[in-house]
């Protein structure tokens, strides 16, 4: 019999991200994460696939960056000197590249750089194109030397205990704060160890790709002094001459992507005018500096199935010949597209789940995915014949050994729509006896759950409850009308929670209907702090990095002004009773169930203070309440978190639970 998977089981999990084919596309390169709880954090290391087996190629750690500089030899990023690390220590930035052989033999130091480097693509040997974390108040410091180096240091170490603030946003979750820090563009020449400016001081790059011959530079960047408005524009840099060139004005669009294609460049973006801020990208070409649509399209691009057992990412969509290929998602899963240049989009793989990154190279596409209830391997599909083939088994020892529960469908209708649930039935469920159960919502609200593995549930199920989620309206993967839930939070998606559950009782008559929690994340968590003041029915609620109060939000998350704006369809000065009766603060005096709330110090999605309200809103009505804070934690607690830290928040949340509900 295979045991039950227990809370901590996920220190023992893999996690995938970062996949590359070899320029001659007969081997593969990626990342592998795990849990390190001795120093309460993630080993990152890198793997060759050769076509016939997995091969761990790097030992230090911390080796997620890297790229092929030709087919037998990578460059990776890592800080293995004693010197390098207490540089940054110091107050230095600095990113070491290490060349290592395929063949054999130990990785040497390749260069150093003096700037702290997010992205690397290599124009051809010994030239790269650097994306950077750029401080505009102290990365300059790789331009001075002696006593202008020290002061500037001084200045650094001075200015840690304090921010200055003069634009917004002025944080951003992940990131801490991120006033006057720009992800910005350099050339740099190994050789000379040159390093060239390419997008301009105030500009935030978005995305950046080289053409087919490696002559040009295109990218796409939102240039501010004080305010960020997500409207992009394009650029082309030639990297001969050195030479920047305007290619479209920014204006109406939020640009999200871009790809050289031939002799044209295709770009995805919106101009937001119907759906606002959760508008799905169109596929356009750039002619004449404007955009001149290609495709419409009514799905997303990327994945946005939810689950708790990822750690980094890699490519979402490659050109391959005359074919732009892309992942998006659909319904409930994410899956894989195509693109031709006559506007024609069609699907080359679907398949229940999700596809997380992928690369392509000849008639083979290589993904890391989460499918058939595993957690993440990695996958082949071959364009021409159709077969599907799982090449890894790094969580091969769940599926073998822990029980894992199965997800039944649970649809059901409502005003004519049909919605899509799932039900996990308890580890040695026997029929006839009483269960708890509890509802998890998923966050955004434009996510989707999916029948993909998600550790806190399969936890949950395991130790005897029924576990239940849906998508409600406003979730993704059924089109922009579908998600569009712009001044009706709350409303409809309430309802369909609410008939979703009655539906689950009905159908499951061994649920205990008084013994019902509820508990969710971000939307989840708003949605959570909605229900407890609308509806006595569940006896326990967990609420995660919750929002509470529109108008607190509006002015404290970095994407408030933005993303308040949009969902509310109005703002403070002008529609504030209105963001108000969205408010689940507004209903507190209501609520009587026994509340946990979770939050993290440095969350700066749904900031503290929107849990803290809510908390005290509960405490000051008598109604028992717990709030359980992460210091150095962010909104991505329970997915990226400190292990430690993310064992103890699932133990909060099973704990009360458990309390309340058994």
């Amino acid at each position: 019999m295979r045991e039950p998977i227990l809370l901590k089981d996920f220190l023992d999990y893999k996690f995938l991200s970062g996949l590359q084919y070899s320029p001659d596309g007969t081997r593969a390169v990626y990342a592998v994460s795990s849990c390190d709880l001795s120093a309460n954090g993630y080993q990152h290391h890198l793997y060759l696939w050769d076509g016939q087996k997995h091969t761990r190629l790097t030992g230090s750690g911390d080796e997620r960056l890297f790229l092929w500089e030709d087919d037998n030899t990578i460059l990776f990023a890592s800080l293995r000197e004693k010197e390098d690390r207490d540089a940054v220590q110091k107050g230095e930035e600095r990113t070491v590249f290490y060349r290592l052989s395929l063949s054999g033999g130990e990785a040497s130091r390749a260069f150093s750089i003096p700037l702290t480097v997010t992205g690397i693509q290599q124009i051809s040997r010994g030239q790269y194109v650097l994306q950077v974390r750029y401080d505009l108040r102290f990365s300059e410091l790789y331009l001075l030397k002696g006593h202008e180096k020290a002061a500037m240091l001084q200045e650094k170490r001075d200015a840690e205990s304090y921010e200055i603030l003069d634009e917004l946003p002025f944080y951003g979750n992940g990131k801490g704060y991120t006033n006057k820090i720009r992800t910005s563009l350099f050339l740099y020449e190994s050789d000379s160890e040159t390093l060239t400016p390419i997008s301009s001081p105030l500009m935030e790059v978005r995305d950046a790709k080289l053409s087919e011959d490696h002559s040009l530079l295109y990218y796409i960047g939102e240039d501010f002094q004080t305010r960020r408005i997500s409207r992009q524009g394009i650029w082309v840099f030639q990297i001969d001459t050195k030479e920047n060139r305007q290619l479209m004005e920014a204006g109406d669009f939020c640009l999200f992507s871009l790809q050289p294609w031939a002799d044209s460049l295709l770009v995805l973006g919106t101009d937001e005018k119907q759906y606002g801020s959760h508008e799905n990208p169109w596929y356009y070409r750039l002619e004449d500096g404007k955009l001149s649509l290609l495709a419409s399209y009514e799905d997303s691009f990327s994945s946005t199935v939810g689950s708790d057992c990822r750690l980094g990412s890699g490519k979402t969509s490659c050109l391959s010949g005359d074919t732009y290929y892309f992942i998006t998602t659909r319904v409930n899963s994410s899956h894989i597209y195509s693109l031709t240049r006559d506007g024609a989009i069609s699907p080359v793989l679907e398949y229940p789940g999700s596809v997380d990154f992928m690369d392509i190279s000849g008639s083979t596409i290589l993904y890391g995915g989460m499918q058939d209830s595993r957690l993440q391997e990695l996958y082949t599909f071959d364009l021409s014949s159709g077969e599907r083939k799982r090449i890894s088994s790094f969580n091969e020892w769940v599926m073998e050994t822990r029980d894992v529960r199965p997800l039944e469908p649970c649809t059901f209708q409502r005003n004519g729509m049909e919605l899509y649930g799932w039900v996990m039935t308890p580890r040695n469920y026997q029929k006839g006896e009483q269960y708890p159960a509890i509802l998890d919502i998923h966050g955004g609200p434009k996510t989707v759950y999916g029948e993909v593995f998600f550790h806190e549930m399969q936890v949950w199920a395991n130790m005897g409850y029924f576990v239940f989620f849906m998508n409600p309206t406003g979730s993704d993967g059924r089109g922009n009308d579908f998600a569009d839930v712009k001044g009706k939070y709350g409303t409809v998606d309430y309802d369909d929670l609410m008939a979703f559950t009655s539906t689950v009782l009905e159908r499951y008559p061994d649920i205990d209907p008084s013994r019902l929690g509820v508990t969710g994340g971000s939307y989840g968590g708003f949605m959570t702090n909605w229900i407890i003041g609308h509806t006595d029915r569940f006896r326990a609620a967990a609420s995660q990095r919750s929002i509470s109060n529109w108008i607190s939000m509006a002015h404290t998350s970095d994407i408030g002004s933005r993303f308040v704006r949009d969902q509310m369809a109005g703002y403070t000065w002008t529609d504030a009773e209105r963001m108000w009766e969205h408010s689940p603060l507004k209903y507190a005096p209501n609520v009587k169930t026994p509340t946990l709330f979770i939050h993290s110090d440095e969350d700066f999605r749904c900031p503290l203070s929107e849990g803290l309200q809510m908390y005290s809103a509960l405490v000051e009505n008598g109604v028992e309440a717990r709030l359980c804070l992460f210091k150095g934690e962010n909104h991505e607690l329970s997915r990226s978190g400190r292990p430690k830290q993310r064992i103890r928040r699932l133990e909060e949340i099973t704990d009360w639970m458990e309390n309340h509900l058994k």
